[in-house]
């Protein structure tokens, strides 16, 4: 395993995984209603989901390693993806997390809402078009893939549960937030930098 590459994979999902998107807002409106307990079973939902849905782009990975220029092709294209994503961090504004609905939310909700997650399927066509060689070629090497994602990526969604509307303040404070974004954004344009770059 290359180390580098292994860092650069770190610097995209905690990005990727703590920035605002479906799972994180929705666990944090989730948790400011119903508390942090509550909200477990909603977030193991979301965790199974996102990890079955990593696997099976992973699968899908595995029939392509072997064309080279398509592979190349999706690097690229994955570096751009990333750079915009970190443009757009770099540039947004506050994201509020408030919420009518009141409903408990389970383990199912949170499997199911990954189908339609839009961030999940970027995250996961990213990271396996850019390291999904980093454990070795095959299926093997994409469950490990999946689950140092999952290892890294889970307690997102927890500390948006745990911090709720806490977190959602300090996002709406202009100040905090363009350093916060800032520095969130530019860590995503440098990773796309090292993607792109020849290794």
């Amino acid at each position: 395993m290359n180390e580098a590459d292994f860092v650069a994979l770190l610097v995209f999902i905690l990005p990727m995984c703590f920035t605002p998107g479906p799972n994180n807002l929705l666990c944090a409106a989730h948790g400011s209603q119903h508390g942090f307990r509550a909200t477990i079973p909603l977030s193991l939902g979301m965790f199974a989901g996102w990890s079955l849905l990593g696997v099976a782009v992973g699968v899908g990975t595995v029939f392509i390693e072997e064309n080279e220029a398509l592979f190349l092709g999706l690097t690229y294209i994955g570096a751009a993806y990333i750079a915009y994503l970190g443009w757009k961090v770099a540039t947004s504004k506050p994201e509020s997390v408030d919420a009518e609905d009141t409903e408990r939310l389970g383990f199912l909700t949170g499997l199911t809402l990954q189908v339609v997650n839009g961030k999940a399927w970027i995250h996961f066509l990213v990271i396996m078009a850019s390291w999904s060689t980093l454990f070795g070629t095959g299926f093997g090497g994409k469950v490990i893939l999946v689950a140092v994602n999952g290892i890294f990526g889970y307690p997102a969604v927890l500390t948006w549960a745990a911090f709720g509307m806490g977190l959602s303040k300090i996002f709406s404070t202009p100040e905090k937030a363009r350093i916060l974004n800032g520095a969130l954004g530019f860590s995503l344009i440098l990773v796309a930098i090292w993607v792109a770059l020849p290794h």
